[in-house]
């Protein structure tokens, strides 16, 4: 392909700090030929199976898509992950570097 052929065009761009949850549509985003910074930063972990909770596991977690998580700031690339904030399907929120975090989950 020449570099001068057009390959495709984007319509929007979003990030999902919490894998499996709704994320954030942004404006711009820093990414890298690997990833956008910061998309999928944190996962939920099940208790019971020591395992990466999946939204495909609908039956285990059927809220899961209910939620959604936005960077309280913007991830930079040589730092650490800022926390995320948690909006439950019913309104309340949480931050993931709460205390509460796990018992609100």
């Amino acid at each position: 392909m020449a570099m001068s052929e057009v390959a495709g065009s984007v319509s929007g761009l979003w990030r999902f700090p919490v894998k499996s949850m709704m994320g954030e549509h942004l404006q711009e985003v820093e990414a890298t030929e690997r990833e956008v910074l910061g998309d999928r930063a944190y996962s939920l972990i099940d208790q019971d199976t020591g395992k990466v909770v999946s939204a495909k596991s609908v039956k285990l977690f059927p809220d899961l898509f209910g939620c959604k998580a936005a960077f309280v700031e913007q991830p930079r690339r040589n730092g650490s992950m800022p926390a995320a904030q948690i909006t439950l399907p019913d309104g309340t929120s949480v931050r993931s570097d709460s205390g509460d975090v796990d018992r609100m989950l």
